[in-house]
Protein backbone atom coordinates (compact mmCIF):
# COMPACT_ATOMS: atom_id res chain seq x y z
CA UNK A 1 0.00 0.00 0.00
CA UNK A 2 2.78 2.50 0.99
CA UNK A 3 4.33 1.83 -2.09
CA UNK A 4 1.56 2.44 -4.27
CA UNK A 5 0.91 5.59 -2.66
CA UNK A 6 4.27 6.57 -3.48
CA UNK A 7 3.95 5.89 -6.94
CA UNK A 8 0.77 8.44 -6.62
CA UNK A 9 2.77 10.87 -5.56
CA UNK A 10 5.41 10.36 -7.77
CA UNK A 11 3.56 11.12 -10.74
CA UNK A 12 1.17 13.94 -8.64
CA UNK A 13 4.04 15.88 -8.04
CA UNK A 14 5.64 15.29 -11.43
CA UNK A 15 2.59 17.32 -12.91
CA UNK A 16 3.33 20.75 -14.29
CA UNK A 17 2.10 23.21 -12.18
CA UNK A 18 -0.68 24.89 -14.48
CA UNK A 19 -1.90 28.20 -14.47
CA UNK A 20 -4.19 30.94 -15.85
CA UNK A 21 -4.27 34.41 -16.40
CA UNK A 22 -7.74 36.40 -16.72
CA UNK A 23 -8.66 39.48 -18.96
CA UNK A 24 -9.85 42.55 -17.57
CA UNK A 25 -12.94 44.10 -19.25
CA UNK A 26 -13.07 47.16 -20.79
CA UNK A 27 -16.13 49.52 -21.90
CA UNK A 28 -15.87 50.60 -25.23
CA UNK A 29 -14.00 54.25 -25.89
CA UNK A 30 -11.34 52.90 -22.24
CA UNK A 31 -7.87 53.41 -22.84
CA UNK A 32 -6.22 50.58 -20.94
CA UNK A 33 -3.24 52.22 -19.04
CA UNK A 34 -1.15 51.28 -16.06
CA UNK A 35 -1.46 53.65 -12.84
CA UNK A 36 -1.06 52.11 -10.19
CA UNK A 37 2.11 50.84 -8.10
CA UNK A 38 1.12 46.97 -8.88
CA UNK A 39 0.14 48.18 -12.64
CA UNK A 40 2.60 48.14 -15.86
CA UNK A 41 2.51 48.31 -19.55
CA UNK A 42 5.60 46.92 -21.69
CA UNK A 43 5.68 46.43 -25.29
CA UNK A 44 4.75 42.54 -26.94
CA UNK A 45 4.77 42.34 -30.31
CA UNK A 46 1.50 40.00 -30.56
CA UNK A 47 -1.45 38.77 -28.56
CA UNK A 48 -0.21 35.22 -28.98
CA UNK A 49 0.42 32.96 -25.73
CA UNK A 50 4.34 32.81 -25.91
CA UNK A 51 4.38 36.96 -26.08
CA UNK A 52 1.88 37.35 -23.54
CA UNK A 53 3.90 35.32 -21.12
CA UNK A 54 7.02 37.06 -21.75
CA UNK A 55 5.74 40.06 -21.26
CA UNK A 56 3.77 39.27 -18.13
CA UNK A 57 7.27 38.43 -16.79
CA UNK A 58 8.45 41.66 -18.28
CA UNK A 59 5.70 43.71 -16.50
CA UNK A 60 6.40 41.80 -13.21
CA UNK A 61 9.89 42.78 -12.95
CA UNK A 62 8.46 46.43 -13.14
CA UNK A 63 6.04 46.19 -10.53
CA UNK A 64 8.56 44.65 -8.40
CA UNK A 65 11.11 47.48 -9.13
CA UNK A 66 8.61 49.84 -8.22
CA UNK A 67 7.89 48.24 -4.95
CA UNK A 68 11.38 47.88 -4.03
CA UNK A 69 12.48 51.11 -5.60
CA UNK A 70 15.78 49.15 -6.66
CA UNK A 71 16.80 49.30 -10.16
CA UNK A 72 19.00 46.05 -10.34
CA UNK A 73 16.06 44.01 -8.87
CA UNK A 74 16.49 41.47 -11.86
CA UNK A 75 20.17 40.92 -10.55
CA UNK A 76 18.92 40.11 -7.01
CA UNK A 77 18.79 36.39 -5.91
CA UNK A 78 15.42 34.38 -6.97
CA UNK A 79 13.93 37.35 -9.02
CA UNK A 80 14.60 36.23 -12.42
CA UNK A 81 12.85 32.79 -11.63
CA UNK A 82 10.47 33.71 -9.43
CA UNK A 83 9.38 36.09 -13.12
CA UNK A 84 8.93 32.47 -14.73
CA UNK A 85 5.40 32.37 -13.09
CA UNK A 86 4.21 35.87 -13.68
CA UNK A 87 1.32 34.87 -14.44
CA UNK A 88 0.01 33.46 -11.62
CA UNK A 89 0.34 36.59 -10.03
CA UNK A 90 -2.18 38.37 -12.61
CA UNK A 91 -5.38 39.89 -11.86
CA UNK A 92 -6.11 41.16 -15.59
CA UNK A 93 -4.11 42.06 -18.44
CA UNK A 94 -5.76 44.04 -21.56
CA UNK A 95 -4.00 45.29 -24.78
CA UNK A 96 -3.14 49.13 -26.26
CA UNK A 97 -2.20 50.32 -29.73
CA UNK A 98 0.16 53.22 -29.45
CA UNK A 99 0.25 54.90 -32.85
CA UNK A 100 3.35 57.42 -34.06
CA UNK A 101 5.01 58.62 -36.89
CA UNK A 102 8.23 58.14 -37.78
CA UNK A 103 10.71 60.74 -39.33
CA UNK A 104 9.96 60.02 -42.66
CA UNK A 105 5.68 60.72 -41.92
CA UNK A 106 4.92 57.03 -42.64
CA UNK A 107 2.51 56.18 -39.68
CA UNK A 108 4.29 53.48 -37.33
CA UNK A 109 2.00 50.94 -34.36
CA UNK A 110 3.38 49.31 -31.28
CA UNK A 111 1.36 47.00 -29.08
CA UNK A 112 1.10 47.66 -25.33
CA UNK A 113 0.20 44.64 -22.83
CA UNK A 114 -1.04 46.54 -19.67
CA UNK A 115 -1.25 44.29 -16.60
CA UNK A 116 -2.71 44.31 -13.04
CA UNK A 117 -1.07 41.93 -10.52
CA UNK A 118 -2.87 40.72 -7.10
CA UNK A 119 -1.52 43.42 -4.49
CA UNK A 120 -1.65 40.56 -1.31
CA UNK A 121 0.27 37.69 -3.56
CA UNK A 122 2.80 40.84 -4.70
CA UNK A 123 3.62 41.78 -1.40
CA UNK A 124 3.63 37.81 -0.24
CA UNK A 125 6.59 37.17 -3.11
CA UNK A 126 8.36 40.51 -2.14
CA UNK A 127 8.56 39.15 1.15
CA UNK A 128 9.86 35.76 0.62
CA UNK A 129 12.42 36.86 -2.13
CA UNK A 130 13.94 39.10 0.82
CA UNK A 131 13.40 42.20 -1.58
CA UNK A 132 13.29 46.01 0.08
CA UNK A 133 9.91 47.37 0.25
CA UNK A 134 9.55 51.66 -0.15
CA UNK A 135 6.33 52.51 1.55
CA UNK A 136 3.58 54.40 -0.34
CA UNK A 137 2.29 56.78 0.08
CA UNK A 138 5.88 57.99 -1.42
CA UNK A 139 6.74 61.97 -1.55
CA UNK A 140 6.40 64.10 -4.43
CA UNK A 141 9.52 66.16 -5.10
CA UNK A 142 9.68 69.66 -6.74
CA UNK A 143 11.90 69.67 -9.80
CA UNK A 144 13.92 72.65 -10.02
CA UNK A 145 15.28 72.33 -13.49
CA UNK A 146 17.38 74.76 -15.83
CA UNK A 147 18.00 74.14 -19.57
CA UNK A 148 20.24 76.14 -21.68
CA UNK A 149 20.03 75.12 -25.43
CA UNK A 150 22.59 78.36 -26.29
CA UNK A 151 19.89 80.66 -25.70
CA UNK A 152 21.10 81.06 -22.11
CA UNK A 153 19.45 78.62 -19.01
CA UNK A 154 15.38 78.90 -18.28
CA UNK A 155 13.18 77.66 -15.68
CA UNK A 156 11.13 74.13 -16.46
CA UNK A 157 7.78 75.28 -15.35
CA UNK A 158 4.01 73.61 -14.85
CA UNK A 159 3.91 75.69 -18.21
CA UNK A 160 6.73 73.63 -19.67
CA UNK A 161 5.59 70.31 -18.06
CA UNK A 162 6.08 68.74 -21.65
CA UNK A 163 9.87 69.64 -21.82
CA UNK A 164 10.05 68.37 -18.81
CA UNK A 165 8.46 64.37 -20.15
CA UNK A 166 11.34 62.65 -20.05
CA UNK A 167 12.17 63.17 -16.57
CA UNK A 168 8.73 63.21 -15.46
CA UNK A 169 7.83 59.73 -17.18
CA UNK A 170 10.71 57.88 -15.74
CA UNK A 171 9.82 59.21 -12.01
CA UNK A 172 6.74 57.35 -12.62
CA UNK A 173 8.45 54.13 -14.19
CA UNK A 174 10.36 53.93 -10.77
CA UNK A 175 7.39 54.31 -8.50
CA UNK A 176 7.17 57.94 -7.21
CA UNK A 177 5.92 61.12 -8.96
CA UNK A 178 7.71 64.72 -9.37
CA UNK A 179 6.23 68.11 -9.17
CA UNK A 180 7.18 71.54 -11.22
CA UNK A 181 7.05 75.22 -9.95
CA UNK A 182 4.03 77.58 -10.60
CA UNK A 183 6.64 79.39 -12.60
CA UNK A 184 5.80 82.96 -10.50
CA UNK A 185 8.34 85.30 -11.92
CA UNK A 186 9.94 85.19 -8.46
CA UNK A 187 10.69 81.40 -9.47
CA UNK A 188 11.95 82.60 -12.81
CA UNK A 189 14.59 84.50 -11.18
CA UNK A 190 15.69 81.83 -9.43
CA UNK A 191 17.51 80.49 -12.63
CA UNK A 192 20.97 81.84 -11.32
CA UNK A 193 20.79 80.05 -8.22
CA UNK A 194 19.77 76.95 -9.84
CA UNK A 195 22.55 77.36 -12.48
CA UNK A 196 25.25 77.45 -9.18
CA UNK A 197 23.14 74.76 -7.62
CA UNK A 198 22.78 76.96 -4.46
CA UNK A 199 20.42 74.41 -2.41
CA UNK A 200 19.69 76.86 0.18
CA UNK A 201 18.22 79.62 -2.31
CA UNK A 202 15.86 77.07 -3.71
CA UNK A 203 15.16 75.46 -0.58
CA UNK A 204 13.94 78.44 0.23
CA UNK A 205 11.85 79.35 -2.79
CA UNK A 206 10.42 76.05 -2.33
CA UNK A 207 9.26 76.22 0.99
CA UNK A 208 5.44 76.67 -0.09
CA UNK A 209 5.72 73.78 -1.45
CA UNK A 210 5.07 70.35 0.45
CA UNK A 211 7.03 68.11 0.90
CA UNK A 212 10.73 69.73 1.81
CA UNK A 213 12.18 68.30 -0.92
CA UNK A 214 14.21 69.57 -4.09
CA UNK A 215 15.72 67.88 -7.16
CA UNK A 216 18.11 70.42 -8.48
CA UNK A 217 19.26 70.42 -11.61
CA UNK A 218 20.90 71.69 -15.25
CA UNK A 219 21.00 70.67 -18.43
CA UNK A 220 23.38 72.28 -21.44
CA UNK A 221 25.04 71.32 -24.21
CA UNK A 222 28.51 69.76 -23.86
CA UNK A 223 31.02 67.75 -26.36
CA UNK A 224 28.73 67.33 -28.77
CA UNK A 225 26.12 66.09 -26.10
CA UNK A 226 23.87 67.03 -23.18
CA UNK A 227 25.05 67.14 -19.67
CA UNK A 228 22.60 67.26 -16.73
CA UNK A 229 24.08 68.23 -13.17
CA UNK A 230 21.85 66.87 -10.60
CA UNK A 231 21.64 67.69 -6.59
CA UNK A 232 18.87 66.10 -4.80
CA UNK A 233 17.76 67.93 -1.21
CA UNK A 234 15.84 66.45 1.75
CA UNK A 235 14.78 68.88 4.69
CA UNK A 236 17.53 70.56 3.97
CA UNK A 237 20.30 67.88 3.50
CA UNK A 238 21.83 66.65 0.38
CA UNK A 239 21.20 62.66 -0.30
CA UNK A 240 22.68 62.86 -3.37
CA UNK A 241 24.92 64.39 -5.84
CA UNK A 242 25.15 63.05 -9.64
CA UNK A 243 26.08 63.85 -13.24
CA UNK A 244 24.23 62.25 -16.16
CA UNK A 245 25.68 62.30 -19.99
CA UNK A 246 24.06 61.55 -23.09
CA UNK A 247 24.26 61.97 -27.01
CA UNK A 248 20.20 62.30 -26.50
CA UNK A 249 18.71 65.54 -24.15
CA UNK A 250 16.04 63.37 -23.01
CA UNK A 251 17.92 60.41 -21.73
CA UNK A 252 20.59 62.24 -19.65
CA UNK A 253 17.37 64.49 -18.16
CA UNK A 254 16.04 60.89 -17.40
CA UNK A 255 18.72 60.52 -15.10
CA UNK A 256 17.56 62.97 -12.71
CA UNK A 257 14.49 60.66 -11.82
CA UNK A 258 17.05 57.37 -11.25
CA UNK A 259 19.48 59.71 -8.73
CA UNK A 260 16.65 60.79 -6.64
CA UNK A 261 14.94 57.57 -6.67
CA UNK A 262 18.01 56.06 -5.42
CA UNK A 263 18.66 58.88 -2.73
CA UNK A 264 14.76 57.82 -1.28
CA UNK A 265 15.01 54.12 -1.10
CA UNK A 266 18.80 54.46 0.31
CA UNK A 267 16.80 56.81 3.36
CA UNK A 268 13.14 55.06 3.34
CA UNK A 269 13.11 51.79 2.13
CA UNK A 270 13.02 48.98 4.84
CA UNK A 271 15.65 46.75 4.52
CA UNK A 272 13.96 42.88 3.07
CA UNK A 273 13.96 40.01 5.59
CA UNK A 274 16.47 37.54 4.69
CA UNK A 275 14.88 34.66 3.04
CA UNK A 276 17.77 32.37 1.88
CA UNK A 277 18.62 31.81 -1.76
CA UNK A 278 17.19 30.15 -4.80
CA UNK A 279 18.12 26.52 -4.81
CA UNK A 280 16.97 22.90 -4.33
CA UNK A 281 16.27 22.09 -0.53
CA UNK A 282 14.93 18.43 0.83
CA UNK A 283 11.87 19.09 3.13
CA UNK A 284 10.38 15.89 5.35
CA UNK A 285 6.42 16.13 5.77
CA UNK A 286 4.63 13.76 8.50
CA UNK A 287 1.13 13.31 9.04
CA UNK A 288 0.19 11.55 5.28
CA UNK A 289 -2.44 9.05 6.09
CA UNK A 290 -3.97 8.40 2.90
CA UNK A 291 -4.36 8.88 -0.33
CA UNK A 292 -6.21 11.92 -0.06
CA UNK A 293 -3.45 13.61 2.10
CA UNK A 294 -0.89 12.87 -0.70
CA UNK A 295 -3.30 14.64 -3.08
CA UNK A 296 -3.84 17.49 -0.85
CA UNK A 297 -0.47 17.56 -0.67
CA UNK A 298 0.89 17.28 -4.08
CA UNK A 299 -2.02 20.06 -4.87
CA UNK A 300 -0.83 22.71 -2.23
CA UNK A 301 2.65 22.63 -2.47
CA UNK A 302 2.06 23.36 -6.42
CA UNK A 303 0.13 25.94 -5.88
CA UNK A 304 3.00 27.95 -3.92
CA UNK A 305 4.59 30.91 -6.12
CA UNK A 306 8.10 30.23 -4.49
CA UNK A 307 7.74 26.52 -5.56
CA UNK A 308 8.99 25.79 -8.84
CA UNK A 309 9.73 21.54 -9.47
CA UNK A 310 8.95 18.92 -6.64
CA UNK A 311 10.60 15.58 -6.82
CA UNK A 312 9.69 12.51 -4.61
CA UNK A 313 12.42 11.55 -2.41
CA UNK A 314 11.04 8.84 -0.25
CA UNK A 315 8.28 7.03 1.98
CA UNK A 316 8.59 6.14 5.37
CA UNK A 317 5.39 5.24 7.24
CA UNK A 318 3.24 8.66 7.47
CA UNK A 319 6.43 10.65 6.72
CA UNK A 320 7.84 11.66 2.79
CA UNK A 321 10.99 13.53 1.45
CA UNK A 322 10.74 15.96 -1.33
CA UNK A 323 13.04 17.80 -3.33
CA UNK A 324 11.86 21.34 -3.48
CA UNK A 325 13.34 23.47 -6.18
CA UNK A 326 12.25 27.06 -4.87
CA UNK A 327 13.19 30.68 -5.85
CA UNK A 328 14.13 31.41 -2.53
CA UNK A 329 15.07 29.17 0.78
CA UNK A 330 13.46 27.46 3.35
CA UNK A 331 12.57 30.85 5.69
CA UNK A 332 10.75 32.26 2.40
CA UNK A 333 8.80 29.03 1.98
CA UNK A 334 7.57 29.86 5.17
CA UNK A 335 6.80 32.80 4.65
CA UNK A 336 4.59 32.26 1.61
CA UNK A 337 2.62 29.06 3.66
CA UNK A 338 1.18 32.10 6.03
CA UNK A 339 -1.50 30.88 8.29
CA UNK A 340 -3.46 27.99 5.79
CA UNK A 341 -0.27 26.51 3.91
CA UNK A 342 -1.02 23.11 2.91
CA UNK A 343 1.90 21.87 5.26
CA UNK A 344 3.03 23.71 8.95
CA UNK A 345 6.87 24.23 10.03
CA UNK A 346 7.37 21.90 13.35
CA UNK A 347 9.83 25.16 14.32
CA UNK A 348 9.43 28.73 14.65
CA UNK A 349 11.26 30.77 11.76
CA UNK A 350 14.66 31.67 12.25
CA UNK A 351 15.31 35.37 14.11
CA UNK A 352 16.08 37.75 10.81
CA UNK A 353 19.66 38.89 10.35
CA UNK A 354 20.80 41.73 12.19
CA UNK A 355 21.69 44.55 10.20
CA UNK A 356 24.80 45.42 11.73
CA UNK A 357 26.21 42.31 11.38
CA UNK A 358 29.06 41.79 8.38
CA UNK A 359 28.62 41.56 5.43
CA UNK A 360 27.62 38.52 3.60
CA UNK A 361 26.69 36.69 7.19
CA UNK A 362 24.57 33.81 5.80
CA UNK A 363 21.45 33.55 7.37
CA UNK A 364 20.21 31.55 10.00
CA UNK A 365 19.38 27.87 9.10
CA UNK A 366 15.31 26.97 8.95
CA UNK A 367 14.23 23.80 10.13
CA UNK A 368 13.13 21.38 6.96
CA UNK A 369 10.52 19.54 9.09
CA UNK A 370 6.66 20.21 8.65
CA UNK A 371 3.51 18.22 9.05
CA UNK A 372 0.44 17.99 6.95
CA UNK A 373 -1.94 20.63 7.91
Amino acid sequence: MRRSLFLMMLLTLCLPVATMAQSGLRTEGDVATASGAYEAEVPVNSQADADRNGALSRALGVVLGKLSGDRSVMARPGVAQALRGAKDYVASYDYRQDQSTSASGAPSFRTMLVARFREDEVDGLISALGLPLWPQPRPKPVVWLAIDDGSGPRLVSVQQANAARPLLARAVERGYKLGLPSGSAAEQALVGAIWRQDTAAVARASSRYAPPMQLVGKLYRANGGWVADWVFVDGGKELNKWTTKDSDARRAMAGGADGTADALVRRYAKAGVATGAAGSYTIAVTGLDSAEDYLRLAAGLRENPVVRNITPLRASGNRLELSLEMTTGLAGLNRMLGENGVIVPLAPLPVPIDPNEAPGTPPPPASNEYRLR
